[in-house]
């Protein structure tokens, strides 16, 4: 064009126009809203609206943004009790669940980011409610003839020894069951009340002796009292005597001499 056509426009107008038209094209495409999954590359300029591209592998973004780098994919770490549930895209962040055995107690946007292991019921107990996912395990007390090792569903009875023809050879607690074994024997019915007898019979004889020997012994003493008495009234009337009485009161001889 001509230098005269420029004039013909007043400079005002150019400058309103060409601000106007970089401000609606960079705003209008700044973001890159369109596709979740994608990221800026470039940014709008003077004379380019903005360029975005998709997220590259293992990493997303699952809002409208204006970022230039996509977020890394979330790892599930077993450290913290977790595994995969639901794996990455490039407009979804991974979604953790907890591992076998374990319930969720922290999440993030529908994400466990934390679980720990389920209870364990103690022996004595039953698992009254299996845990899940999001919940532990609930544990209750057994009762009455009944018994768990911790791992059942339900307190089982204890085993009926008699109803079987056995004898019981340990009693059932709540923790565990009954024991059995077999009857005892004739012979071991006989053996057992001879030993029975036997110590009956010994205690009874070293009852006896004690009672004998504490007899004599009393005996013994009421006699050596006797003998001095008499020796004491003897002497005093002229009379010889002589008593004697041999130690611990087992054998005793008396001599008497009169004139």
């Amino acid at each position: 064009p001509v230098l005269s056509d420029f004039y013909e426009i007043p400079p005002y107008c150019l400058l309103l126009r060409h601000t106007s038209t970089n401000i609606t094209a960079c705003e209008a495409s700044e973001d890159c809203a369109e596709h979740h999954r994608n990221h800026v590359r470039w940014h709008c300029t003077d004379d380019t609206s903005t360029t975005c591209v998709p997220c590259p592998q293992l990493t997303f973004i699952d809002e409208p943004n204006g970022l230039v780098e996509c977020f890394p994919c979330t790892v599930c770490d077993a450290d913290r009790g977790l595994r995969l549930s639901e794996v990455c895209t490039r407009s979804s962040d991974t979604v953790c669940g907890p591992l076998e055995r374990f319930y969720c107690i922290e999440k993030q946007k529908g994400s466990c980011t934390l679980a720990v292991q389920h209870s364990e019921c103690n022996p004595g107990q039953y698992i009254k409610q299996a845990g899940t996912g999001s919940t532990d395990t609930v544990c209750a007390d057994c009762t009455a003839d009944t018994y768990s090792n911790g791992s059942f569903s339900s307190c089982l009875p204890h085993t009926k020894c008699e109803a079987m023809g056995l004898a019981e050879t340990n009693l059932g607690t709540h923790s565990s069951d009954s024991e059995c074994g077999n009857p005892p024997t004739a012979v071991a019915i006989i053996a057992s009340s001879v030993i029975v007898t036997l110590i009956l019979i010994t205690v009874v004889s070293v009852l006896i002796f004690k009672h004998i020997r504490k007899k004599k012994l009393s005996k013994s003493s009421a006699l050596q009292e006797t003998g001095n008495g008499l020796h004491e009234k003897d002497s005093s009337k002229g009379v010889g005597g002589r008593i004697n009485v041999e130690s611990f009161g087992l054998e005793e001889q008396v001599l008497r001499t009169w004139e």
